[in-house]
């Protein structure tokens, strides 16, 4: 069973950046499809980006594609969230989630614990 844990959430103005870190470990990485979600306060769960087992096939919201990117290396067994251009409704608990088999925001089957972002407008 693979745990996961998030890091590299925080406090940044609109516009900026941030970079999303989720260790794995307990599993063999490279057996897994990754995943990135978020809840922010009083909304339900959304997915934002997934990443195949392979690296070869990637997910993204309409609400961050082009400004979000989601990247694995299998050497660190990390996946990454590069997130530019944020947005004050970027703000939320961001999960990392992990699954056999991935696709659009479906498949996940194990969790970290989150990472708050949090962006000023």
């Amino acid at each position: 069973q693979v745990q996961l844990v998030e890091s590299g959430g925080g406090l940044v103005q609109a516009g900026g950046s941030l970079r999303l870190s989720c260790a794995a470990s307990g599993g063999t990485f490279s057996r897994y499809g990754m995943g990135w979600f978020r809840r922010a306060p009083g909304k339900e769960r959304e997915f934002v980006a997934g990443l195949s087992r392979s690296g070869e096939v990637t997910y993204y919201s309409d609400s961050v594609k082009g400004r979000f990117t989601i990247v694995r290396d299998t050497a660190k067994n990390t996946v990454y969230l590069q997130m530019n251009s944020l947005k004050p409704e970027d703000t939320a608990v961001y999960y990392c989630a992990a699954g056999l088999v991935v696709g659009l925001g479906n498949g996940y089957n194990y969790w970290g614990q989150g990472t708050q972002v949090t962006v000023s407008s």
